[in-house]
């Protein structure tokens, strides 16, 4: 299978290593991973700004980028969820476009979902050893219903200790521009979300959306905490330790 791999903007920006980590999580279920040199952002900063007219520059270029591949999988809940959900609303007044916007919003796959659900991938390229606690990040919860898949691929690998927080599946405080303009409400929710991680004794505290990591890690550092690792699931999924 052919697979066109969204990197997403912070994963370019601000850890490529979990890009590297999905192309080698894919060709390790069999595909043949596409890196498109050309795309940028998704458009979901611009989107949840109010930014209408920036939101459909950005999805038009984005469809006009991966509409000629069959799959395409992103290393985020998140980009995914906008693309498959918001592109046919954002487009929704040019028919052209909001067709060619529904076509590839069929074909969008987060990376957990498509590693269990589609390549049925059975055998990870990693060996991690440690405890693990899970975040699950809000828009792939609830939008596409990302959970039991992460936790799935966990189980394959021996070496981890999988230990359940109290409210996994609640928010982050991140929220893209929620954390810039509710400052003081993100912070507290962070606060809160970084308490539960660490008091199961994990080592790591591992996610599907970097946006969410960096959040929580930042508020790790700040509290004081050097200790715990903070990794998205793609980077768990294929070290070599």
């Amino acid at each position: 299978m052919r697979v066109a791999l969204f990197v997403t903007c912070l994963v370019d920006l601000m850890r490529p290593r979990i890009g590297f980590a999905a192309i080698e999580l894919l060709e390790a279920a069999g595909c043949e991973v596409v890196v498109p040199a050309s795309q940028t952002c998704c458009g979901q900063p611009a989107w949840n700004s109010g930014d209408k007219s920036s939101a459909a520059k950005l999805a038009k270029k984005v469809i006009a980028e991966f509409e000629g591949y069959e799959t395409i999988v992103a290393p985020s809940g998140s980009c995914a969820d906008h693309i498959r959900s918001e592109y046919p609303v954002i487009l929704a007044d040019e028919p052209d476009w909001h067709a060619r916007a529904v076509a590839l919003a069929s074909r969008i796959y987060e990376l957990t979902d498509f590693l269990v659900n589609v390549a049925k991938l059975d055998k990870l390229p990693g060996n991690f050893t440690g405890s693990i606690t899970y975040h699950d990040s809000c828009t792939g919860l609830r939008s596409l219903g990302i959970k039991a898949q992460p936790r799935a691929l966990l189980a394959q690998l021996p070496g981890v200790e999988f230990k359940e927080m109290n409210g996994a599946e609640e928010c982050c405080g991140f929220g893209g521009t929620f954390s810039v303009k509710f400052g003081e409400v993100a912070a507290a929710i962070a606060e809160k979300k970084c308490n539960n991680a660490c008091a199961t004794g994990a080592q790591a505290i591992v996610g599907g959306d970097l946006g969410c990591l960096l959040n929580i890690e930042g508020k790790l550092r700040r509290m004081g905490d050097e200790r715990t690792r903070v990794m998205h699931i793609a980077e768990v999924l294929t070290a070599k330790e």
